[in-house]
């Protein structure tokens, strides 16, 4: 992937500046460097960490469509293959692909209303005069406009990559609101290289449990029964970073120390801080971008994030694993729930939207209530998801 980068014209060199002189006859020095390597890696690693500071918008990092098609694709085709490994390994690859599916079905879904969004002018637009069908350009660069800048960042927090080449506070309310819920789901929509397979996997085990419930018969999935310690384990892989997002987000509006590192008043910054706690505790890296978040008490309070919302995933997800492989392999009958069709499917993406709605929607009204302590903060100030 280097070669190729470096190939299409992405610098890939030791040296740390070269000279130029600019069309003013000025001299400047031009940062560069093992920039090809690196980008591979943030790539296909799902890393996200940037050569340059502004990330994929920089043009040394991205260099126009081509480059940042093939970067968008490279944060996906390890985190989908796996799906499609899943299926190999347990005999049946259809079971692989009706993961994918489920993935797929939520992805489009936010893709679609958050190019719909980013394609209308915001309101403020509207107030100076701009046509409400105007797209909204604030935050994005002109080489890519609307529609690859949604998709990167649709992508990027879809699987846990946190590259950007735009810039997520920009965005309006719906569209804001896309790449939040993707990383809410617990960035299973592909997710990270591994870290997604894992994820959607929990949400499996869940969705089993209750298409037993309904049918009245004991579930299993691949032949592994599914029993109350399972279930346990998977409810408390999946609240894992919840928890660390509501705490950190409840702590940062209700102290000083939290509050001070925002650009925006009202709920929009409410959000900036709500943004930051998900995308630690959830290891995207992406930033909605109006936080400064270098003071002591985010450098502490994200890190815990970021503890919690991996290590409290990944204990139970072991052990889940664990308890399904020293159980014996039933076949399946007559009676068993299959989970490589459309049902499935269904139910799965169903069970995924349904969590992060009952675990997160009741955010939206902290500090809007009467009596609340943030009130008078947010009085006054236009809603933005």
């Amino acid at each position: 992937m280097a070669l190729v980068f470096t190939a299409l014209g992405m610098p890939q060199t030791l040296a740390g500046s070269l000279p130029a002189t600019t069309l003013e006859g000025a001299q400047q020095d031009i940062a560069v460097g093992p920039v090809a390597s690196q980008i591979a890696i943030k790539m296909l690693g799902t890393n996200g960490g940037g050569f340059f500071n502004v990330n994929a918008a920089h043009p040394f990092e991205n260099m126009g469509a081509a480059v940042n098609l093939i970067q968008m694709l490279s944060i996906f085709v390890i985190g989908a293959a796996m799906t499609i490994m899943f299926g190999r390994m347990v005999g049946d690859e259809r079971q692989g692909w009706a993961l994918l599916a489920a993935m797929g079905v939520l992805f489009i879904i936010g893709v679609g209303a958050a190019y719909w969004a980013e394609t209308q002018a915001t309101p403020a637009l509207m107030a100076a005069g701009v046509d409400p069908g105007a797209a909204n350009m604030e935050g994005k660069e002109t080489r890519f406009g609307v529609a690859a800048s949604v998709l990167f960042a649709a992508i990027t927090t879809a699987a846990s990559c946190g590259a950007v080449n735009a810039m997520h506070d920009s965005f309006s309310a719906l569209g804001g609101m896309a790449p939040l819920v993707n990383i809410l789901s617990g960035e299973v929509i592909v997710g990270g290289v591994g870290a997604g397979l894992y994820g959607v996997l929990v949400f499996a085990i869940l969705t089993i449990f209750v298409a037993g419930l309904m049918v009245g018969r004991t579930p299993a999935y691949h032949g592994k029964k599914i029993e109350a310690r399972d279930v346990k384990l998977s409810v408390l892989a999946i609240l894992a970073s919840p928890l660390a997002i509501l705490i950190g987000t409840a702590l940062a509006a209700s102290t000083e120390a939290g509050r001070t590192g925002l650009q925006d008043a009202g709920p929009h910054g409410f959000t900036e801080m709500f943004y930051a706690f998900a995308s630690a505790a959830g290891n995207n890296g992406s930033a909605f971008g109006g936080l400064t978040a270098t003071s002591d008490f985010y450098t502490y309070a994200q890190a815990a994030a970021m503890l919690i919302g991996r290590f409290l995933v990944i204990i139970p997800v072991l052990a889940i694993a664990g308890s399904l492989a020293a159980k014996a392999s039933a076949p399946a009958s007559v009676g068993s729930f299959p989970t490589n069709g459309p049902l499935f499917i269904f139910l799965l993406a169903f069970i995924i939207v349904i969590v992060g709605a009952l675990t997160f929607s009741p955010r939206s009204r902290l500090g809007l209530w009467p009596k609340r302590p943030l009130a008078g903060y947010f009085e006054g100030h236009e809603i933005h998801v």
